[in-house]
């Protein structure tokens, strides 16, 4: 099943270029997206959703970054919340079913995880999470990247608990207008301008009771969220560096045909040196592509990887935004100066996958964790002094 039709994507990649100039949110995407019922993509058919899963999912986000990297990356970080509903759903968990019930009926998701400084990603936080007598949390700390700033009606925050004798991690969501909530205006950034992804301020900002979930230690666990957050959040932020590695081939392949040397004659798509570049650039998305939809689709079927999932996962996270900036760099090369430009699309494209890097988890990060999956965890015995005879 496709949602995102032909028409809708060329559309939103016409308008792209304007709203990356003019530093903008992406509001008539939004609308378009809303109204084609793509924010409802993962929401069971009989709760009103599409009923779309991670396999279908992803190829969709990666049709959608191909037209406009910037709208699909916003739009990820609400379908990242009706993911993880849907992934502790589908595993017989319905506590946050609400979650898809309200997606469906037009609530909109932002993803308010990333704080300044915090390497911990979800295994710590530098947000004060405080209880309430009545059950529900106030909220205060800093949170950044948080992306569909302007029109977010639901925001998944965590923090942690420090009241009672062991630290505590605790996730709930917030409403808009909630006292305690200050939006600053400071996404004026290099690439991805269109997610309006602002910084996030919470001063003693409370959540309902009955919006507050996945209390767990602070540091690893096996908390169900924990894996049902990892496993959305890569799987589609890795869809997204897909499209756009898939878009900047296209651009390249566009750009050989079109051009012509006055030094030989013959145009650039048959000179060996472009076709080795572009073909590099295809072997590296062929790659790519086995390994997400291999995910997705385990994802789907409940497939039991046991602790090699999040080796695969931050694996996977790291191979899509390497690629991607590996693709359009080989698709610039070709292009040659007129991508140099801030209008031309492989420009603003080289501008956007830039961000690959700064979305967990990051390089240093997926190697430990790989590391770890297949040495084991780093023991405190110390290493050897001297060198034996």
């Amino acid at each position: 099943m496709t949602i995102l039709t032909d028409d809708l994507l060329e559309r939103i990649r016409l308008r792209a270029a304007g709203y990356d100039h003019d530093n903008s949110f992406a509001h008539e995407d939004l609308a378009e997206l809303a109204a084609a019922g793509y924010l409802a993509a993962f929401v069971p058919v009989e709760w009103g959703g599409a009923g779309l899963g991670f396999a279908q999912v992803t190829r969709e986000q990666s049709r959608l970054a191909a037209a406009s990297p910037a709208t699909a990356l916003a739009i990820n970080m609400h379908l990242v919340w009706t993911g993880v509903a849907r992934v502790l759903l589908d595993r017989g968990d319905d506590s946050l079913a609400y979650v898809l019930h309200e997606a469906a009926a037009g609530e909109i998701f932002a993803f308010g995880v990333s704080e300044p400084g915090n390497d911990l990603v979800l295994f710590g936080s530098t947000t004060d999470a405080r209880p309430r007598d009545d059950g529900g949390y106030e909220f205060t700390g800093t949170k950044i990247f948080t992306s569909l700033s302007p029109v977010w009606t639901r925001l998944g925050v965590f923090g942690i608990d420090t009241s009672g004798p062991q630290p505590q991690l605790v996730h709930a969501f917030l409403e808009r207008g909630t006292d305690g909530i200050e939006i600053v205006d400071d996404w004026d950034t290099v690439g991805m301008r269109a997610s309006q992804s602002n910084t996030t301020r919470l001063s003693s900002a409370r959540a309902r009771p009955d919006r507050v979930f996945g209390h767990r230690p602070v540091g690893p666990s096996a908390h169900p969220i924990v894996f049902a957050i990892f496993a959305t959040f890569l799987t589609l932020v890795s869809s997204v560096y897909r499209g756009i590695a898939e878009r900047g081939l296209e651009l390249g392949v566009e750009a050989a045909r079109s051009r012509r040397s006055l030094r030989t004659g013959i145009s650039a798509d048959q000179d060996p040196i472009t076709r080795w570049k572009l073909a590099d650039a295809a072997i590296a998305i062929d790659a790519l592509t086995p390994q997400l939809d291999t995910l997705a689709r385990d994802i789907d079927d409940l497939v039991d990887r046991g602790d090699q999932w999040f080796r695969a996962l931050t694996g996977l996270k790291l191979r899509a935004t390497e690629t991607a900036r590996f693709c359009i760099d080989q698709a610039v090369r070709v292009a040659g100066g007129s991508s140099f430009r801030s209008s031309h699309e492989l420009g603003r494209l080289y501008r956007d996958v830039l961000a690959g890097g700064f979305h967990p988890s990051n390089e240093d990060s997926v190697h430990s964790t790989v590391a770890t999956a297949i040495l084991g965890p780093i023991t405190d015995q110390a290493p050897s002094k001297g060198l034996s005879t």
